[in-house]
Formats: C-alpha cells, structure tokens, sequence
C-alpha cells in the first residue's frame, strides 16, 4: 500500500508515452491490473492531462531542490514528500 505523505509523479513525456501504448491496446499494461481491459474512467485518465498537475508540482520541487544544491538523489526524495520545507542552500 502506498504512503500517504508519498507524491507519485513521473516526467510528463514518460506517462504520456505509457498511457499512448495503453491507449492504443485497450488494456492495462502494469500494475494490479494488468491484461485486464481499460474501463471508461481508466481511458479518461490515459486520454488527458488529470494527472498533470501532479507531474508538474514534482518537477518543479524537483528544480528548486536542484537549485538550491541538493544531489540528484535528495531533489529526488524531497520532490516525493508532501508538506515539507526546502532545507537551506548548500555552500557550493
């Protein structure tokens, strides 16, 4: 079961291309339901951007940690939790 303090977002481009392939074969590709058909509400949420707004709040935590000198891996991290404050800048 996944954390509710956990954001899930992924690069725009890659659930884009992910939802274009289930899309296309009409059933879904992973997870639970995998080579189960897509119901209406599934094909919605392939077909538009309902999840964007998520992806795009990731990405942009994700640049301010970067930008404030967090690793790859730390802008990661704090890109997925909710609620949180970016720590101070690192001294470059």
């Amino acid at each position: 079961m996944a954390d509710n303090n956990q954001r899930k977002w992924l690069k725009p481009s890659k659930r884009a291309q992910g939802y274009a392939e289930e899309r296309r074969s009409g059933i879904h590709m992973r997870g639970e339901k995998k080579d189960q058909p897509l119901d209406d509400y599934n094909k919605g949420l392939r077909s538009g951007y309902m999840l964007a707004q998520s992806d795009n709040a990731g990405m942009y935590r994700y640049k301010m940690a970067r930008d404030a000198g967090l690793s790859k891996q730390e802008a990661q991290k704090f890109s997925r939790e909710k609620g949180t404050k970016l720590p101070e800048k690192k001294a470059k």
